[in-house]
């Protein structure tokens, strides 16, 4: 599920059951504080996320990694990893450091998954 207020950069993956929204979602929209999210690009949200936005704006910056099942509930840097519930900080992404062409190699998402494995 993503929500209309989500703007999604260039080279996103989003995998399977992720859901892109607001963390108030209990309040109809007019009594909400949350005005949108935005996902920079070449990030990964990987399977079983949630990204929740507060209020004001909430960024994912650029080549942020989101683990499997993480919740993540507030704007991150760029080529940053969070896992976990709630999510936090736990590693940099060092892949990255070139510009990205769009290609697989840019992004070694086994890697990422086998570390997130290992560490959440």
């Amino acid at each position: 599920m993503i929500y209309p207020e989500v703007t999604i950069g260039d080279r996103v993956r989003i995998y399977q059951q992720v859901t892109v929204g607001r963390k108030d979602a209990h309040l109809p929209r007019a009594q909400s504080r949350f005005e949108r999210l935005t996902i920079g690009d070449d990030v990964v949200l990987f399977p079983g996320c949630k990204v929740l936005g507060g209020a004001g704006v909430t960024t994912i910056g650029r080549g942020t990694l989101v683990g499997a099942n993480a919740v993540l509930m507030n704007s991150t840097g760029e080529n940053e990893i969070w896992a976990g519930n709630p999510a936090r900080l736990v590693g940099h992404r060092k892949d990255l450091a070139r510009p990205a062409t769009g290609t697989d190699t840019d992004i070694d998402t086994e890697a990422a998954a086998s570390w997130a494995r290992a560490n959440v």
